[in-house]
């Protein structure tokens, strides 16, 4: 089961980055896609089941150790560039330079899951 949850959550990953990066360019390009209503249902679905899925894995782990603490406070750092980056109202800038700071988080989030240290690629 563990491995089975473990690939649900890396797909998960992959989705939820591509997703973002993709809406992060509609932002940029003002399509209409990103008002579009699945544009706006599906990244809360694939985000839910990446958060369930990494809740049993941590549940697994018995015992919460430093580098998923890391990565908790990475995703909120993550979410908080995301949300000022795809909310509208923004200057262009300002939500460009959100987005590349929300993609650098997201990679050294993956850079702490790889290598089991807090401070991921920064050690």
């Amino acid at each position: 089961m563990y491995q089975a949850v473990k690939h649900l959550h890396l797909t998960c990953v992959a989705l939820s980055i591509c997703g973002f990066v993709l809406r992060g360019v509609w932002m940029m390009t003002d399509s209409p896609l990103l008002r579009a209503r699945l544009t706006r249902i599906l990244p809360h679905v694939v985000d839910s089941l990446l958060l369930a899925s990494a809740l049993y894995l941590v549940s697994q782990l018995g015992g919460v150790p430093a580098w998923v603490w890391a990565k908790i406070g990475g995703l909120l750092v993550y979410i908080a560039f995301g949300m000022l980056a795809l909310k509208a109202g923004r200057p262009l800038p300002v939500r460009v330079t959100a987005l590349a700071a929300a993609v650098l988080t997201f990679a050294w989030i993956v850079s702490v899951a790889i290598t089991k240290l807090p401070a991921g690629f920064f050690a």
